[in-house]
């Protein structure tokens, strides 16, 4: 394993790292030692990249986007609530036009079989320190035909050529500095714009109902199956749409 650092601005210091276990280990890592707002760490490959709710995100070497970055505030000024709001549109930014969110920050495309994922983003971080790190995995050349087939399916990709990886990342670190910094409401509206939850019913563990967007602090607004309404938030949330596909969210 070897590295090479960068650095000034957002995204520098860089590390970035041929084969690595994990980016957002890497960076809390460096998070925890005192590395600046912005230190970037960055992947080719990863052999144990985690999603939320423990899950993996893999994909071939060299065909996605593989990035950690280091927050701490101030900056960003913003609540750690719409931090992963403020990033799924910041993703969407430089995604492709009819990429969605399904609440609160998995960007998805529609696919034959439903929604198919796009690129997922997880949170980690010690907000008593003010400090958070910021995961995201991108499919940007990934061919889904190399995708595990109980992948596949769920999976999307730009379908861009590798080259274009870099290029992406520069361009999303720049979408990220103007979503992280704008008011809170234009997160809301972006992010409101992109729901690709609404409408719809969904199930979780204590009760069912339709999606009817989010609130200001950036919760799901649920109208109950049996009436009345319920904002879903804290821990972990576990959705099941009625497709068959399913959304969490963690708690900082």
């Amino acid at each position: 394993m070897s590295g090479t650092c960068e650095r000034s601005g957002l995204g520098r210091p860089r590390l970035h790292l041929r084969r690595a276990d994990s980016t957002n280990e890497r960076a809390r890592e460096l998070a925890a030692g005192g590395a600046p707002h912005g230190t970037l760490v960055t992947a080719t490959e990863q052999t144990a990249g985690r999603g939320r709710q423990g899950r993996r995100w893999s994909a071939p070497a060299g065909s996605a986007l593989l990035m950690s970055l280091v927050l701490r505030w101030p900056p960003p000024p913003r609540s750690l609530e719409l931090l992963p709001l403020a990033a799924a549109v910041a993703v969407c930014d430089v995604a492709v036009e009819d990429a969605r969110i399904k609440w609160p920050n998995d960007i998805v495309l529609d696919a034959p079989a439903g929604l198919a994922k796009l690129a997922g983003i997880l949170i980690e971080g010690r907000p008593q320190e003010r400090w958070a790190v910021l995961g995201i995995g991108l499919n940007v050349a990934v061919e889904l035909e190399q995708l595990p087939a109980e992948v596949r399916a769920r999976a999307a990709t730009l379908g861009r050529p590798r080259r274009e990886i870099e290029p992406t990342l520069q361009r999303l670190l720049q979408a990220l500095a103007r979503r992280l910094a704008e008011p809170a409401q234009a997160t809301l509206e972006a992010w409101r714009a992109r729901d690709a939850l609404r409408g719809h019913d969904i199930a979780w563990a204590s009760g069912r109902g339709r999606a009817e967007g989010i609130d200001g602090a950036g919760r799901l607004i649920v109208a109950l199956a049996g009436g009345g309404r319920a904002t879903l938030e804290a821990g972990e949330v576990h959705l099941q749409v009625s497709r068959g596909e399913s959304a969490t969210r963690e708690a900082g």
